[in-house]
């Protein structure tokens, strides 16, 4: 980069001096100026040392999801960081695959060094993640957001390297976290509406549990062929953040949804650890500082694309819902109970991990609740 500074410097004072001789005529500065310019149009560009390529399911449409604008953020501070010895690439809409196979290639590490999974694909790779869409989990945003940045998660995430090879970055909200039921069959205002409907699942055997303890019939279907599934009626209906629903325009083929929030959905960015480790420790330290900082700019706007998200449902789907807190109660009693019981038939003693969770959660919506008391006073 020094050799092309000193190299244009020294071109601009060789026009500058031709100008002064020739008594500065206009027309010769600019064919000066132009030929300098091709000149420099000539001139390779230094070529980056790392690539990383990352890969997600979202639009790449920068207004109606979070994860192309945090992205898009990402690669302006990690590229400015680096001054451009490393290149971020980001391909959406699945250009580059779907999700089991982008974690594939994000293992190796050479066509695609980072990836964007939601929590069904997550818990196939790193199992553990199962506990974490446990149902009601969250009470609201603030403990969410709050959980899933803390050093707590952070350790909780680190065996996953060893286990799966890729290093955690950290959690978006997909489609903005809590998730709305929609079905072709009725609207939902009690637990006992959810009976017999045949509910569409991630491959996650949690996901699983909880809809069978709430009655439903889950059906596990991968994400592309959801809109078919329902239009064939191979199944009656699934369940997405609202945000969801709005972007890929589920009220398209579903007529009644309602707000539940019986689960966190989640996108956990993760990176290659092969490539990972390569990089300079300078380095390391720009891509994780940036992700951290592209996960906080994200949460904010997931928050905005749900509240759109469920404002465009009401409008567009046939009727919709907003779950009182009684009923989400009922809710809750149904399926924790089902789904502890299915904790420790899966996972044996390591269930006790899913107990330290949700300590760790009910820590920090107590210290949240305490700080909230500094506006009361």
């Amino acid at each position: 980069m020094r050799n092309i500074e000193s190299g244009i410097s020294a071109t601009l004072s060789h026009v500058f001096r031709i100008c002064r001789r020739h008594a500065y005529r206009p027309g010769l500065l600019g064919a000066s100026v132009l030929t300098l310019g091709m000149a420099l149009g000539g001139m390779p560009a230094k070529a980056a040392t790392f690539t990383m390529t990352i890969a997600h399911l979202y639009p790449d449409d920068l207004t109606n999801n979070e994860t192309a604008p945090s992205l898009k953020h990402f690669e302006q501070l990690v590229e400015s960081a680096t001054n451009g010895d490393i290149d971020v690439q980001i391909f959406g809409n699945g250009a580059l695959g779907g999700e089991v196979e982008v974690a594939q290639q994000a293992q190796a590490g050479v066509t695609v060094q980072s990836i964007m999974l939601g929590s069904g694909t997550q818990a196939s790779i790193f199992r553990n993640y199962e506990m974490i869409t446990a149902p009601f989990l969250f009470p609201d945003y603030q403990t969410a957001w709050a959980f899933f940045d803390s050093p707590w998660f952070a350790d909780f995430m680190k065996p996953m390297v060893k286990e799966s090879g890729l290093r955690y970055l950290g959690t978006l909200d997909d489609g903005g976290g809590f998730v709305a039921f929609a079905n072709n069959k009725r609207l939902i205002k009690t637990v006992k509406d959810i009976e017999g409907l045949k509910i569409r699942v991630e491959e996650n055997q949690a996901h699983m549990a909880i809809v069978k303890a709430l009655g439903g019939t889950p059906i596990s279907l991968p994400w592309g062929e959801v809109q078919t599934g329902l239009a064939t009626g191979l199944i009656d209906g699934h369940f997405h953040a609202p945000g969801v629903n709005d972007i890929f325009r589920l009220y398209d083929v579903t007529d009644y949804t309602t707000w539940t929030g019986h689960i966190y959905n989640t996108i956990t960015w993760s990176v290659s650890e092969a490539w990972f480790s390569k990089l300079p420790e300078n380095y390391k330290e720009i891509v994780i500082r940036s992700a951290r900082e592209s996960v906080k700019m994200a949460h904010g706007i997931s928050a905005q694309i749900s509240v759109v998200g469920w404002v465009n449902s009401c409008k567009k789907f046939k009727e919709c819902y907003l779950l009182p807190d009684s009923e989400k109660q009922k809710m809750r009693e149904v399926s924790q109970s089902y789904y502890r019981d299915w904790l420790v038939e899966e996972f044996g003693p390591q269930a006790s991990r899913f107990d330290d969770i949700r300590t760790e959660v009910d820590r920090i919506k107590a210290s949240l609740d305490e700080a909230d008391k500094r506006y009361l006073n």
